[in-house]
């Protein structure tokens, strides 16, 4: 009890480090909240387009256009190269069409002009491309079946009723859309925040511990309290069992504090079985990352050298292992170096988890995996922090 009351004694001191590093989550937190709410449904987006139409009063290129202006946010722009030209630079246009003379006839004709096109590169124009591209497509499939059919000896030469009645069949099929639907029964949304939640604070849950108990166990290792150890009747194992316990309740109580604030911010999914498990994860990973920070502490005694080291160790792993940047995102190499460290295996499980459809034994099974590794490496730490201990005793 000796060690435990001396240990709070000493936490005390320290809170405004542990309230720093949950502030920080929680500014993370409220972050990732707000700019994850969003529907699970689909909705089509609508690029913004400029079209210079040199073939005005044709009915094939006048329905070509009524096409693109209906899918598309049809711009106005000053005319001139330089002002379209601009308008692509400071994107206040995605997409411009430039359809030359004559354009109807000669498609009809069979002779495949070419529309001259100018995009930003981004993901807009691409669809914009896309709807131009299935345009004529379409309109490219029909006129071959006229000519097949041997309905005139030129389509250009094709009555207006006729041409009307091809424009009406492309439109018809064109007018066909894909309905998606969503079959998964998993709120993809909440499951998404919980994920981004639980990898950050790897980080939080990483820089406090490490710093909080090293900086205890540093004070514990100062030169009057130590010599007042070993001159007392308490074994130095029973000393170190302890003040590791000690240490283990305050991981415990900064884990508790996280589930706390994950359920405030992200609500009753964390109820769920797989709330449960992300839950159960992050206490496996916390005692890991106890383990971790008893190693350090008995390495390093310097308290000035703490910053290096939670920088290392915290921020580090953070980068490596995908707690600030997706894992899918990281180069090969990275994500290689990340397996050394205990994080990989916890934000492996987080990231698992948002897109398992079943919680059961089977689906598990990596889970069960990953925390085996985590508590692998919670053993070699204690072991290693033992030895380190003992011969730290006998010099």
């Amino acid at each position: 009890m000796i060690v435990f009351k001396t240990f709070i004694k000493v936490l005390k001191s320290m809170l405004p480090i542990v309230i720093m590093y949950t502030v920080i989550l929680v500014g993370f937190g409220a972050v990732t909240i707000k700019s994850d709410e969003q529907s699970g449904t689909f909705s089509a987006s609508r690029p913004d387009i400029y079209i210079v139409n040199n073939d005005e009063g044709d009915a094939f290129t006048d329905n070509l256009v009524k096409y693109l202006s209906d899918k598309c946010n049809e711009i106005s722009l000053p005319e001139g190269e330089d002002a379209l030209n601009d308008a692509l630079f400071y994107r206040d246009v995605n997409y411009i069409v430039i359809i030359p003379d004559n354009y109807g006839k000669d498609f009809l004709d069979g002779k495949n002009p070419v529309i001259d096109v100018k995009s930003t590169g981004d993901y807009q124009a691409s669809l914009a491309q896309m709807m131009l591209d299935r345009y004529i497509k379409v309109a490219r499939i029909y006129r071959e079946n006229v000519s097949a059919s041997g309905s005139s000896t030129k389509i250009a030469d094709m009555t207006d009723s006729e041409v009307s009645a091809l424009i009406d069949d492309i439109n018809r099929t064109l007018e066909k859309e894909v309905s998606v639907d969503m079959t998964t029964k998993l709120d993809t949304d909440s499951l998404g925040r919980v994920s981004n939640f639980y990898n950050f604070a790897n980080y939080s849950l990483l820089a406090g511990c490490v710093y909080i108990i090293c900086l205890i166990l540093s004070t514990f290792r100062e030169e009057n309290i130590k010599r007042r150890t070993v001159v007392s009747s308490m074994n130095y194992r029973k000393f170190n069992i302890q003040l590791l316990i000690s240490n283990g309740v305050f991981a415990i109580v900064l884990w508790a504090l996280y589930v706390a604030l994950s359920v405030i911010f992200i609500g009753d999914i964390m109820f769920t079985a797989h709330g449960i498990v992300y839950i159960a994860n992050m206490f496996v990973f916390t005692m890991t990352a106890l383990a971790m920070a008893f190693l350090i502490g008995n390495i390093v005694s310097n308290k000035n050298a703490l910053n290096g080291i939670v920088n290392v160790v915290a921020l580090g792993s953070s980068f490596l292992c995908g707690a600030f940047v997706p894992r899918e995102w990281l180069p090969d190499v990275v994500s290689a170096i990340g397996h050394i460290f205990p994080s990989y295996y916890y934000i492996a499980t987080n990231d698992l988890l948002k897109s398992m459809e079943e919680i059961n034994v089977t689906t598990l099974k990596p889970v069960f995996i990953n925390m085996g590794i985590m508590a692998g490496f919670l053993v070699l730490f204690v072991v290693m922090a033992n030895v380190v201990a003992a011969k730290k005793r006998k010099s």
